[in-house]
């Protein structure tokens, strides 16, 4: 083991890549313990504010990239410089992923479902960078024979085309099956011969003159996504933690014109006094004001007209004397 690590990790320069990946991981695990304990209320942990402003982790992970960076470069691919500010990288590089859905939708999304993106962006990097490391490429390796040159480049064309079946299978919407597949051979190439989802970029681009396809697509993830949607839920949730639920949005106040009842003019405003009847200018009429029938006594004339009720029957001039 000690000779295959030197030979193809030390030798060809590998080390400080070796240690960035190792540290990447760890610091990854390392911070969702911690911010999952700062959910639940537990340990002696807590969320670092400055100001009355919470201070992401994000932030002394783009330090700690730029920091570990710079220094990598100027250090080179041997010594003990080298190492160290790739383990510094790696723990950079790991507190900015980890909030990688932040950055994406410059909000702070880490427990909703959008913070999935974070994990995702984290398993995606660990797995390209492994598929860096373990490429068991001939350059930088000395003394190597024509068979183990044959093996390496057998090595070195598989790993080739089982990432073109990834970009194929990242393509049809099956972003887990490409990340997989990146790792182990011949995963990616499931999704890549399988019907596309219905939502993604090849079904978009090659389903839309055919509907019979689209259909068969649509079919295929409902059946996929009812079959498998709870299982990977309880695995999301294991690792990234379970989102909260999604906010109810808060109604606006209603303005108090669309209130019901009588309008607001109406609610604020005492009643107003009914307006006086208009005088009919007829001889005898009441004027305004004047005690109506209920309060002159029983009325002389039942006649149609209840305003004129309270007058006496003006005395014809056919009745006889």
């Amino acid at each position: 083991m000690g000779h295959w690590l030197y030979r193809n990790i030390v030798e060809p320069g590998k080390l400080p890549l070796l240690l960035a990946l190792g540290a990447f991981v760890v610091t990854f695990l390392v911070t969702r313990v911690i911010t999952r304990l700062i959910r639940a209320g537990k340990g002696p942990f807590g969320n670092v504010r400055a100001g009355g402003v919470h201070i992401h982790h994000v932030v002394p992970g783009v330090v700690l990239s730029v920091l570990g960076g710079f220094g990598a470069v100027a250090s080179g691919r041997h010594g003990f410089g080298a190492a160290a500010f790739a383990v510094v990288f790696g723990v950079g590089a790991g507190l900015v992923l980890d909030e990688f859905a932040l950055l994406l939708h410059l909000d702070d999304v880490y427990w909703s479902e959008a913070g999935r993106k974070s994990v995702e962006a984290v398993v995606l990097t660990a797995a390209l960078v492994g598929l860096v490391l373990a490429g068991f490429s001939p350059f930088g390796v000395n003394d190597v024979s024509p068979d183990e040159l044959q093996d390496r480049g057998t090595i070195l064309s598989t790993v080739a085309v089982n990432f073109l079946f990834s970009l194929v299978a990242l393509g049809k919407g099956k972003l887990r099956l490409a990340v997989f597949g990146v790792i182990v051979p011949l995963v990616a190439l499931v999704g890549a011969v399988r019907l596309a989802r219905p939502d993604s970029y090849w079904a978009r681009r090659f389903y839309a003159r055919r509907p019979r396809a689209q259909a068969r697509a649509d079919r295929r993830a409902e059946r996929h996504d009812r079959r498998w949607g709870a299982p990977r839920r309880a695995v999301e949730d294991w690792i990234a933690g379970k989102p909260d639920p999604p906010a109810r949005p808060e109604l606006p106040d209603a303005p108090r014109s669309q209130l019901p009842g009588p309008p607001p003019a109406e609610l604020d405003a005492p009643a107003a006094e009914p307006p006086d009847a208009p005088s009919s200018g007829l001889p005898g009429a009441a004027p305004a004001g004047s005690p109506g029938p209920s309060d002159a006594g029983p009325a002389h004339d039942s006649g149609p007209a209840s305003g004129k009720a309270h007058r006496p029957a003006a005395r014809s001039h056919r009745d006889p004397e």
